[in-house]
């Protein structure tokens, strides 16, 4: 069995007094690619929000339930949060690169983490490029603004800005929805190629996308897990009306 780098246990979530997550178990496992599914406002933004514990920025935001990351409670008192983002990285929908330029962007995040050596800094942004597919588009004009990109050279910086502090594991929110269909390619062609270095969570309102790219898939609706389990299985033969219903397109 794959190793699991994440394991969320009966977790709950309510924003004031609505609750968004009833109950959620799903594993992550690592080296792996988890691919969530379901209607808009189901709780998949929400629930990848706390594997990083982003929600913490939502007022009257409030959790119970466990998040296991490597052993330990992301939720205990003593939870180092900073550390937690910086082994755990966000890429979200919209491409959102700093205004500055674009190897300021990659430099950044190592900077605060105390790195200040021009050479090593110089080799972040180089390496961050490379493994963002990036480095031949952008070596060549890398004090130019980051807003000088393209849209989806812009999505692929954003994760390039993540992968230059060492994530374990990279969350993305619907990365592709902004994007048009060869850039999106471009992204998940990524997604898979990273995958070899790290866990990949991504949230996804397109079907065919989980299918192509994902090892495992879960479908949620109205804040509840419905099914989770190998894409393959839950594409071809779900277990659960619901999960068939939605697949099929016979939903609502």
């Amino acid at each position: 069995m794959d190793e699991i780098t994440m394991e969320i246990e009966k977790l709950n979530l309510w924003y004031g007094d609505n609750q968004a997550l009833i109950d959620v178990t799903m594993p992550v496992r690592k080296n792996k690619i988890t691919a969530l599914i379901g209607p808009s406002g189901c709780g998949k933004s929400t629930l990848i929000r706390c594997m990083n514990r982003m929600n913490d920025l939502v007022d009257g935001c409030r959790v119970e339930g466990k998040m296991l990351y490597h052993g330990q409670n992301i939720y205990d008192k003593d939870a180092d949060v900073m550390a937690l983002r910086k082994r755990i990285g966000m890429i979200f929908q919209k491409p959102n690169p700093f205004p500055m330029s674009i190897r300021d962007n990659i430099t950044y995040g190592p900077k605060i983490h105390g790195i200040t050596k021009q050479d090593e800094l110089d080799e972040i942004v180089e390496r961050s490029l490379k493994q963002a597919v990036l480095w031949e588009e952008a070596k060549d004009r890398l004090d130019q603004s980051a807003f000088s990109l393209s849209g989806g050279q812009q999505q692929r910086l954003c994760i390039a800005r993540t992968l230059s502090i060492n994530p374990e594991v990279i969350l993305m929110d619907e990365p592709t929805s902004a994007l048009d269909p060869i850039a999106t390619a471009k992204i998940e062609d990524l997604a898979v190629e990273l995958q070899k270095d790290y866990t990949v969570v991504i949230v996804t309102h397109n079907m065919q996308q989980a299918a192509r790219i994902s090892d495992f898939t879960g479908f949620m609706y109205l804040g509840k897990m419905i099914e989770f389990g190998d894409t393959e299985k839950i594409f071809n033969k779900p277990s659960d009306e619901l999960t068939e219903r939605y697949i099929t397109g016979r939903f609502g």
